[in-house]
């Protein structure tokens, strides 16, 4: 009977054709999620910079544009860019080859630990070397001063160079991985065929290995590029003292002195078309670098890559990534715990002046610390969540159903994280402010929209790798017995990429967890997220309390990376 009444209902709904198909349906239901949450809010943008009322506006861009403050503000943004991407971009090729393609030791410790960067908010850094370096309370100023007996800092980081040294130690680590990733995949039989017609190493190198990677190499420096552009808390924590603005600062200050004030959004609005308007140019360049010459990386399992004998200069170069690391990685993180302990900003660093009453303070005492932590839990919990199942439908239309408009429905799921998160937070106030009748600003419901549009991505991304893993005839094999399509969908394609929705899950609630760019423009008086309260007190000149809640911060971005890499290794060992 239950078989009899299956079949009915498959009938049934093969009767109705496309109306009551469920692939039409979840098409129609992720296309009208991304049109409120991620093509209405930039549609907003556009709307409010070129017009006023339903009049055409220009002088109000043009003004913003050039006025002298904001050209100033867009040409440090480019410089940073530059310096950032070039610096960034040779650090992550050189270490990457050096791990990739030479027999230097600890390899294998020196792989992990040159990723660590990458999970720790870049922002937490500009704290940690505000602490070591500023002009004259860092610790290593104030060292130097000592022994030099002079009035003069050794170095300054509230400067343009002090951004660039900050986002490039943080920031490398996307070239680096993708470089790595291709000389794994790389077949050796090229370099090989070189070597045994007579070329040197270095023409290997330049003629070969790197021609080879010119893909890789420029999707990392396409990553740091946008990063570095779009980002607010390195600039900001080093930069709004000595008057530095970036295009996102400048776009906050000028929002942040409105007091809210719709004109203040709107001026912001028109530099953040500015700000996009540099990023599609600088993907524009890829694109064409791209086109110049026809790439490839050649793949094959057939023998291990023959790695290059560095003699002599073997334990020099160990001695410079180990250096490397203890500055880019050990220091900050020292820095950040030790004055998070510390019972009063400017002490020695010694047993002596360490308590653990500012991790108190920040747990126990503090209402805004504590009502950040809370948020960000709620928040990274609940946009991870809903993220998940969106992310996963989108992904499930885009892999396994033909359906006209998916292609655009991918577009606007990954449109969010392509574009700076402030670019994306005024979209959502215009969006979210009272427009159309819904007025979600100072709470944390319009954060947790924000959320959801830009991390959706990663949920897509990382359902679509499990779904090309399920072939379609396990679907087929579940309905000729009788299953509907949804139970089909539920009991066996649902459960085959589970281990693949854990892991988006993990990748949405870590970004969100230490997210300040978006949220920064978004929150009220009760919905500081962690990011916006370390900039908050660490602004306030509560040094030793910021640090304590950084501390707290890395402590929980790293218990949710051993999480990711238990679900990734379980998912792997499943598959």
């Amino acid at each position: 009977m239950r078989f009899l009444k299956r079949r009915e209902g498959a009938a049934a709904a093969r009767m109705f054709g496309g109306l009551l198909d469920l692939n039409h349906i979840l098409m129609l239901v992720c296309l009208v999620i991304l049109i409120v949450t991620v093509a209405m809010p930039m549609l907003m943008i556009v709307y409010n910079t070129f017009f006023y009322g339903f009049a055409f506006d220009w002088e109000m861009f043009s003004r913003v544009v050039l006025d002298p403050a904001n050209v100033d503000a867009m040409w440090n943004t480019i410089v940073i860019a530059f310096w950032v991407t070039l610096v960034g971009t040779l650090v992550g090729v050189f270490y990457a080859w050096l791990i990739g393609r030479t027999n230097i030791p600890l390899k294998g410790l020196m792989k992990t630990l040159f990723v660590i960067p990458y999970m720790f908010p870049p922002f937490i850094g500009a704290v940690a070397w505000g602490l070591l370096l500023a002009p004259r309370s860092g610790y290593i100023n104030k060292m130097w001063m000592a022994m030099a007996g002079t009035r003069t800092p050794l170095l300054n980081i509230n400067s343009i160079w002090g951004i660039v040294f900050v986002e490039v130690c943080y920031y490398f680590p996307f070239v680096f991985l993708q470089v790595v990733s291709a000389l794994e995949r790389m077949d050796p039989t090229l370099e090989e065929s070189a070597r045994i017609s007579g070329a040197n190493q270095f023409y290997v190198i330049r003629k070969i290995t790197l021609p080879l990677v010119v893909p890789a190499i420029a999707a990392g420096a396409m990553l740091i590029l946008i990063s570095s552009l779009s980002h607010f808390g390195v600039p900001a924590m080093l930069g709004f003292s000595r008057g530095i603005f970036t295009l996102p600062t400048k776009i906050y200050e000028l929002i942040n002195r409105a007091a809210g004030s719709f004109e203040g959004i709107r001026q912001g609005a028109a530099l953040s078309v500015l700000l996009v308007l540099v990023v599609v140019a600088a993907l524009l360049v890829q694109r064409w670098i791209l086109k110049a010459g026809r790439y490839d990386i050649i793949r094959g399992k057939s023998m291990r890559p023959m790695l290059i004998n560095l003699r002599k200069s073997r334990m020099p170069l160990l001695a410079l990534c180990l250096g490397s690391l203890f500055v880019i990685v050990i220091m900050p993180l020292y820095i950040i715990f030790a004055v998070g302990a510390l019972k009063a900003y400017g002490l020695p660093l010694t047993l002596s002046n360490m308590s653990l009453e500012n991790f108190r303070q920040v747990l126990f005492s503090s209402q805004m610390a504590r009502d950040a932590i809370r948020n960000s839990f709620v928040l990274s919990i609940s946009s991870a969540i809903i993220a998940m199942f969106v992310g996963t439908m989108i992904a499930y239309v885009v892999v396994k159903v033909r359906v006209r408009g998916k292609a655009l429905l991918e577009i606007l799921a990954l449109l969010p994280y392509s574009i700076p998160g402030l670019v994306l937070a005024i979209g959502v106030i215009l969006m979210w402010s009272g427009a159309f009748y819904i007025n979600l600003y100072n709470t944390i419901w319009i954060i947790l929209v924000a959320y959801i549009a830009r991390y959706v991505a990663f949920a897509m991304k990382s359902s679509s790798a499990s779904l090309e893993q399920v072939h379609y005839s396990l679907e087929e094999a579940a309905r000729s017995c009788g299953a509907t399509h949804l139970e089909s969908l539920r009991d066996i394609t649902m459960a085959l990429i589970r281990p693949g929705m854990v892991a988006g899950f993990f990748l949405i609630f870590l970004p969100a967890m230490r997210e300040l760019t978006t949220s920064v423009l978004l929150y009220g008086p009760y919905t500081r997220t962690l990011g916006v309260a370390i900039y908050s007190i660490n602004a306030e000149g509560n040094i030793t309390q910021a640090a304590a809640l950084s501390a707290i911060t890395i402590i929980i971005i790293m218990l949710g990376n051993l999480a990711l890499r238990y679900v990734t290794r379980d998912r792997r060992s499943v598959s």
